[in-house]
């Protein structure tokens, strides 16, 4: 088949590409770069630069596409806060540009990676497709809009969508950002430097991890096996971890004696996040097959910056 990944030099959407180019699928990337890095990808992907809001570029590329992952997106919560607007002129206007495009040259699927993020606090946990999402962030809201917007025009326009809320993911790789990054590769990056481990809060709220190979191989499943039109799917690992037992395995893998701190919470975050992946198993086949502390080995043997 011949696919089409916007912001498929990312973390998630490199590893996606790699997967698909291994099948001996045709893809393209459209990435900005502004999270991106084509060396990620391997020999055979076509990387383009450019955004999805350059329409001409998105009709091109888009000539002969059976498919389109859709996983261009702002992601990091505390930057949502700052600045709303660009989430939404990025995640939710660029996706209803996609979805544009994509009708105009006559696109059938499309496949998109949404968050569990969305679902803000839940009280009963595992969180299953059918909560009711309560967004605690400009992100979270972004990424329920574009959802909203997928299912509406999929079923107006006659596209065939399909939605996977993706809860933490993790792995080699995943970058190290100024600012706001994510939990495992810096709380790695503060033990291997001799730093202290922040903890925001209490450290008792959970977050469930899924390892990127993992992610990849539900996004390849949702290509090949056909579950119901509009169908909305989590992907996690299925358990949960606090921060503060997080923090103790990654100081333990890393024979590290750094101390942990604690810094009052941030904004935008939720208390517990677990995935009830019952419907993952049912209409994609999927397992997670690594484990938290296997990946977080995985990092340590693999990761050029851990080494």
């Amino acid at each position: 088949m011949r696919i089409l990944i916007t912001g498929g030099a990312g973390f998630i959407g490199s590893a996606l590409a790699n997967a698909l180019v291994s099948d001996q699928h045709e893809v393209l990337v459209l990435d900005d770069l502004s999270a991106g890095d084509p060396t990620r990808l391997a020999p055979g992907v076509l990387f383009h630069r450019g955004t999805i809001m350059d329409r001409p570029k998105l009709w091109t590329l888009l000539q002969g596409v059976d498919c389109v992952y859709h996983l261009a997106a702002r992601v990091v919560v505390a930057e949502s806060i700052l600045y709303p607007r660009e989430y939404n002129e990025v995640n939710v206007s660029g996706t209803v540009a996609l979805l544009e495009a994509m009708r105009d040259v006559g696109i059938p699927r499309l496949i998109f990676t949404s968050s569990g993020a969305l679902y803000g606090n839940q009280e009963r946990q595992p969180i299953s497709e059918t909560a009711l999402p309560d967004p605690t962030s400009p992100y979270a809201v972004s990424k329920l809009a574009a959802e909203h917007y997928i299912q509406t025009i999929g079923t107006l326009w006659g596209t065939k969508t399909i939605i996977l809320r993706i809860f933490n993911a993790y792995g080699p790789g995943q970058p190290i950002l100024p600012s706001h990054s994510p939990v495992i590769p810096q709380f790695i990056n503060q033990a291997l430097g001799g730093g202290s481990l922040v903890i925001f809060g209490a450290g008792d709220q959970t977050r469930d991890f899924v390892y990127v190979s993992d992610v990849a191989r539900a996004l390849v499943s949702a290509l090949h096996i056909k579950p119901p039109d509009r169908c909305i799917i989590n992907i996690g690992g299925g358990t949960e971890i606090t921060m503060n037992a997080l923090a103790r395995e990654i100081l333990a893998q890393t024979n590290s004696s750094s101390n942990t701190i604690y810094s009052p919470v941030r904004g935008g975050g939720v208390s517990r996040l677990q995935a009830d992946i019952t419907l993952a198993r049912k209409m994609l086949g999927f397992e997670p097959q690594v484990t938290l502390k296997e990946g977080l080995q995985r990092i340590l043997r693999e990761d050029p910056r851990f080494i």
